[in-house]
């Protein structure tokens, strides 16, 4: 059976109770070992990652201070208002296998099985970002 670490544990600070609920019920159940990598979102985070893979004007245009526009990088995010993240309200949260693998994606689905399974325990309803039609987001867990 696996734990959360401590700084797993300091990442849910001020993450939603319900969410906090279902992430410390799917560590007991999964045989996938996973770590919190972002619970609440600074602005400055939401800026750094909407600028990577835009220009100074895109930026620019939505709020978001140029020097944070990384046009050469990979978008790390598609929303429209960098701002409008759940992150930002303690309503999302960013899961990843440990230790960590990004390209095991059965990983991924071992633990949004665990966290599937707690929310249906504790009746709470979340979203994965592993199911979205569009761009997956595998460690995206929101309510």
């Amino acid at each position: 059976m696996y734990k959360l670490s401590n700084r797993s544990l300091q990442r849910l600070y001020g993450v939603d109770a319900a969410l906090v609920r279902v992430v410390k019920r799917a560590i007991e159940l999964t045989n996938q070992d996973f770590m919190v990598t972002e619970g609440v979102r600074t602005r400055e985070q939401c800026c750094i990652n909407y600028g990577k893979g835009r220009t100074a004007q895109q930026c620019s245009v939505k709020g978001v201070p140029v020097k944070y526009a990384q046009p050469s990088l990979s978008k790390v995010t598609w929303l429209n208002n960098p701002f409008a993240s759940k992150h930002v309200t303690g309503k999302a949260i960013d899961l990843i296998p440990y230790p960590v693998d990004w390209n095991d994606l059965n990983k991924f689905h071992m633990i949004a099985a665990a966290m599937k399974q707690a929310a249906t325990e504790l009746g709470v309803r979340i979203k994965w970002g592993g199911d979205w039609k569009k761009s997956k987001d595998y460690p995206h867990f929101e309510i």
